[in-house]
């Protein structure tokens, strides 16, 4: 059940329909997510602005999606999980690796690397050690890429736990993270 409403956004405020607007040009719809934070105007801007600048920088959409969906699954977000499964399909990744990288898993070492260490952070609530910093690297990211994981991470927590206060009512093909990690 939906505990913070989703704004209709020709109820917004001005700013907000300008960004909900940008946001209906770019996807083609306006998530209930956007929708929902647009009674913030500021946490609107926060959280589309760091959108965009993640977009422009070294990691892929792709791994910027498995890492979506690693921070889905780890916080059992089942409104991110849903959305970042159509979003990751859209820029090349098959649903059986949308899958295993809801349980922080990827066929490709390399992602896998980066997934478990977005794991790691979550965790560890960013207490990582040596060794799980080791690791990522060992698998070739580098400190731009490192930096980026975490922004990403952070970026995902926040709508996580926003659409677990909220109760985002799902507008995507549903997937039940408690399922897809108990597979």
């Amino acid at each position: 059940m939906q505990r913070i409403n989703a704004l209709d956004p020709a109820k917004a405020s001005v700013e907000s329909q300008a960004m909900l607007e940008a946001v209906q040009n770019q996807l083609g719809v306006v998530p209930n997510l956007f929708k929902t934070v647009a009674h913030s105007p500021a946490a609107l801007k926060f959280y589309l602005m760091q959108m965009e600048a993640l977009a422009s920088g070294v990691l892929p959409a792709s791994i910027r999606e498995q890492i979506a969906l690693a921070t889905a699954g780890a916080n059992n977000s089942d409104y991110c999980a849903s959305a970042h499964t159509v979003l990751g399909g859209e820029c090349g990744v098959d649903a059986n690796e949308a899958a295993s990288s809801l349980r922080g898993h990827s066929a490709s070492p390399k992602i896998e690397a980066a997934l478990n260490f977005a794991k790691a952070i979550i965790e560890h609530k960013g207490n990582v050690g040596d060794a799980q910093l080791k690791a990522v690297r060992d698998a070739g990211y580098s400190e731009a890429e490192l930096v980026e994981i975490i922004a990403n991470v952070a970026m995902n927590i926040f709508t996580n736990y926003f659409n677990l206060v909220a109760g985002t009512e799902i507008d995507f093909p549903h997937i039940h993270t408690g399922i897809v990690r108990a597979a």
